[in-house]
């Protein structure tokens, strides 16, 4: 072994010579101090400085530290200055010793060097002194003596030497006092001492505050609260509350009441200070039976029954024990005094009762008989005896004593209320009162006194037509408030009444439900409405009765086929021909499908389709109104027959239809008129009946329509025919225009008409056909009067001969044409400024030429001959609107392109200057006065 020893050293030695062949090492010791809880970068010590090597040739050789956790304390940075890594709290580095040093290693290389740098971290008075709990509890006897030591638990500070604690205080009390021991490791031990003995009874605990303290400057402390409880021991007896007792108890009081409650306490604590209570050892055992205690409350309770007569004063003592481990009791008397009571109660007898009574009966009506007795003497056996309830009953006294009758106050409705609980009180005049109690129970009887009532009146139901016979369709129902037989209701149909005996005949009802059924099924086409009446009767006696009037309306079903009425041929089926002309045009009318439906709304709207055609592109079919046209001329390669076959079916939910067969024959024009002429006299021949009653409904409403067409003219021929300044609009129809205005100028009357239009006036030659003078109906005169004052045109009107108008229009009029032809909208005139003018013009595509819209006027009398006026011959005033909101202009030349100059304005003026004529509007209405005196 020596030898493998001294083996391994020369080879150390080899190493170590070889080492110094290639390095030169270097090696030194540094040491700093910094105290605790320096921030983080502050500086310990310039490492390069103190080892004298250049700063900048720092990084180059590679300075580092090579030793210490990855989460080191220091760190170097690059001009050698050694510098706090992180937070250093001295008692986590080095816990509970006495110098704290840090060791790091540095190195330098090129050549290498190594460095050790030992740092002593300072402490620094940073930690308060703590206790291990911040309150701690202490039980002490209130038996211990005076002298006795309690150790406490120390206070302890992370600080080293001076800075750990070093004093400790306790709070100022007569009780206790602190000493303080070495406990060696553990520091100073405080101790508590027992400086004057414990009464548990002046104070059961004790609060104390204990102060540790450390060396600092300033010093630093924690303090911990001590609770020092006083244990009890049985040192005390119980104590009465009162000196004596005493009460007063009535006789015959119940069982388990209670007369007296007594209370001891006791100034121990737990087991010694809980009292019991009890009779005392020298009660004898008849009061034992009378009376007994409840052993936690003290109560003293009645056992048995107590009687005046007996005995009016009774003296028990009552003990109070502790529960100690000896126990401490005392005794005290109470005295208890019977007083006499009033201890008979009323006692109510019913000596007669009638339990039903009718509703009907009179107020007064007696009920039952009661008798009432107490048999207390004096006042406690007066008696007071009334009914509770408000109810339709009242206790009247008899001559006997103590006798009541129970009789009826006011009358009954059993309705409202059909039984009574009639509770009689009775009580007597003791001190203590006592009463009693007794209920009747009184059943009203019904009286058969109302009515039935019909759930609604009347009553309106729709059933649908086609109903079967015989099934329920609907009910009615009436109620009686009665009970039994006197509400028990039969229902029937009023059968015997005059215009109901045939609705009446087909109805039935159940008497017992008020299902109502029909025995036929209904029509809506036969009837659409009908009422009967139903009576409902009860069955008391006499009975009472109730009748409803029931409405019926018949709702329709789509249960009628549409029926054609053209074509129709000899033998009923919906076949006809039809000849035309193969010269016909294009839209022309071929012929009309006419049908009819029985049912109403849906049901019987019909509709007109083309089932079969033989050109599609020949005929065309109006749906709406069965009208057969032709859709294009007919050519030399069209057949000269055609078969068309006509759907009709109306818009029920499930649609009935018919069809109708037109066979159309294309014929020279001249057969055509002779066909025509054959078949209207064969037609003729072969009229139905019901073709022929159609064409007397067909006349009489055709008369009825003349007959009001007439009237209506008589009225208007009635009515006055002075026209004031207003429009006057009239609708004249002759297949060709119905449009007009008609206005009047004092005598004369004038019209703007439209081409053709017919109404009744002389056409003047030459005028186009457009221009109507129109008779004065009030008198003839051959010189036209000069216009009223509000009659108002602009000052630029000029005469001329005949003026072609045109008036742009913005309200919409109506223009109807030329039969076939569509109405169209005629738009009313504009209003304008009274410097500017608007033009009146019909309507393009209305077949109405420009050209020929003209104004004429007439002189009165209905014979007089039309005037024709020259250029220059027609006053200003013969062109006036009276009243007119519109702006007209007329234009005097016809020809050539348009000049303002050419046209004369005039119209209505604004409503200011209206308000500065007013003198003129007052001569207005003095002429329209003249006037209507000469009409």
């Amino acid at each position: 072994m020596a030898r493998r020893g001294r083996w391994w050293l020369l080879c150390l030695l080899i190493l170590v010579v070889s080492l110094n062949l290639t390095f030169t090492v270097a090696s030194a010791q540094l040491r700093y101090s910094i105290p605790e809880e320096l921030g983080v970068g502050s500086a310990v010590g310039n490492i390069a400085k103190d080892l004298g090597v250049d700063a900048n040739a720092l990084n180059a050789r590679g300075f580092r530290i090579v030793s210490g956790s990855s989460e080191s304390l220091f760190q170097l940075d690059n001009n050698g200055m050694l510098r706090v890594n992180r937070k250093i709290d001295r008692e986590e580095v080095c816990e509970r010793t006495g110098t704290c040093n840090v060791n790091i290693k540095t190195v330098l290389e090129n050549p290498l060097e190594v460095h050790y740098v030992s740092i002593e971290i300072l402490d620094v008075n940073d930690h308060s002194p703590t206790f291990p709990e911040n309150e701690t509890n202490l039980e002490i006897s209130e038996s211990a003596l005076s002298g006795a030591r309690f150790q406490l638990q120390g206070a302890r500070d992370p600080d080293s030497d001076v800075f750990s604690v070093q004093h400790y205080k306790l709070s100022q009390n007569e009780h206790f006092r602190l000493e303080v021991k070495d406990g060696g490791d553990d520091g100073k031990v405080p101790v508590l001492l027992l400086h004057k003995p414990l009464d548990r009874e002046s104070a059961g605990s004790h609060r104390l505050l204990l102060t540790a303290t450390d060396g600092g400057k300033p010093a630093k402390s924690g303090t911990m609260v001590i609770i020092i409880n006083v244990l009890d021991v049985n040192d005390n007896m119980p104590v009465f509350a009162k000196d004596s007792y005493s009460t007063v108890l009535y006789e015959n009081s119940p069982v388990g009441t209670t007369v007296l409650q007594v209370n001891a306490t006791d100034l121990d604590d737990g087991l010694n200070g809980e009292v019991v209570y009890s009779l005392g050892n020298h009660v004898n055992a008849k009061l034992r039976k009378l009376f007994e205690v409840v052993p936690d409350t003290g109560e003293i309770i009645v056992k048995g029954l107590l009687d005046y007569e007996v005995k009016d004063r009774y003296e028990i003592n009552i003990k109070a024990s502790d529960k100690g481990t000896v126990p401490l009791s005392t005794e005290k008397s109470v005295v208890i005094t019977i007083a006499d009571l009033n201890d008979n109660a009323p006692e109510i007898e019913v000596m007669s009762f009638s339990k039903a009574i009718s509703e009907d009966s009179k107020p007064g009506t007696t009920v039952a008989l009661i008798s009432v007795n107490d048999d207390d003497s004096g006042a406690n056996g007066k008696v007071i005896c009334y009914i509770t309830e408000d109810v339709p009953f009242i206790l009247t006294p008899s001559l006997q004593d103590n006798m009541y009758s129970v009789v009826t106050k006011s009358k009954l409705d059993r309705e409202l209320q059909s039984n009574y609980d009639i509770t009689i009180l009775a009580k007597d005049a003791g001190e203590q009162v006592l009463s009693s109690q007794r209920t009747i129970s009184v059943i009203v009887s019904d009286v058969n006194d109302n009515v039935p009532e019909f759930s609604m009146s009347p009553y309106t139901f729709y059933v649908t037509e086609n109903n079967a016979a015989g099934v329920s369709l609907f009910s009615v129902k009436a109620l009686d408030c009665d009970e039994g037989d006197n509400a028990r209701i039969s229902y029937s149909i009023v059968r015997n009444e005059e215009g109901r005996k045939k609705v009446a005949s087909f109805l039935n009802i159940n008497s017992e439900t008020g299902d109502i059924m029909a025995l036929k099924s209904f029509d809506y086409e036969t009837l659409k409405k009908f009422h009967f009446q139903v009576v409902a009767t009860d069955s008391g006696s006499p009975s009472l009765s109730s009748n409803v009037t029931v409405n019926v309306f018949i709702l329709d079903q789509n249960d009628n086929a549409p029926v054609i009425l053209f074509p129709l041929s000899s033998n009923s089926s919906a076949e006809g021909v039809v000849e035309i002309p193969r010269n016909m045009e294009a839209r022309k009318l071929v012929t009309k499908v006419r049908a009819y439906d029985a049912d109403i709304g849906y049901n019987g709207w019909l509709l007109f389709s083309l089932q079969e055609v033989s050109d599609h592109s020949l005929f065309g079919l109006d749906r709406y109104t069965g009208q057969i046209r032709t859709l294009r001329s007919f050519t030399e390669t069209d057949e000269a027959e055609h078969k068309l076959v006509i759907l009709v079916k109306d818009n029920g939910n499930v649609s009935l239809s018919a069809t109708a067969s037109v066979t159309v024959k294309l014929v020279e024009p001249k057969e055509a008129f002779a066909a025509s002429d054959v078949k209207s006299s064969a037609t003729d021949d072969e009229d139905s009946n019901v073709t022929f009653y159609l064409m007397i409904t067909l006349g009489s409403v055709s008369v009825l329509f003349i007959i009001s067409i007439i009237v209506l003219i008589a009225m208007q021929c009635s009515k006055s025919t002075d026209y004031t300044s207003k429009y006057l609009q009239e609708t004249n129809y002759d297949g060709t225009l119905c449009h007009s205005i008609q206005y009047r100028s004092g005598d004369k009357r004038y019209m703007l008409v439209g081409p053709r239009m017919s109404i009744g006036s002389t056409i003047v030659p030459g005028s186009h056909a457009n221009t109507l003078v129109l008779p004065d109906r009030r008198k003839t005169s051959d010189e036209p009067k000069v216009p009223g004052g509000d009659w108002r045109y602009s000052a630029s009107l000029r005469a001329g001969g005949v003026m072609q108008s045109s008036v742009h229009m913005e309200e919409s009029s109506v223009m109807q044409g030329a039969q076939g032809v569509l109405v169209q909208n005629w738009p009313t005139a504009s209003s304008a400024a009274d410097a500017e003018g608007g033009e009146v013009s019909p309507p393009m595509g209305a077949g109405v030429d420009s050209n020929s819209w003209h104004f004429r006027y007439g002189p009165g009398g209905p014979g007089a001959p039309p005037q024709h006026l020259k250029p220059g011959e027609v006053p200003p005033e013969a062109f006036i609107i009276p009243g007119s909101p519109a702006i007209i202009s007329i234009r005097q030349n016809q020809g050539g392109e348009d000049d303002k100059s050419d046209f004369i304005t005039f119209g209505k003026k604004e409503e200011a200057k209206k308000k500065k004529k007013k003198k003129k509007e007052k001569k207005d209405k003095k002429d329209k006065g003249k006037d209507d005196g000469d009409e």
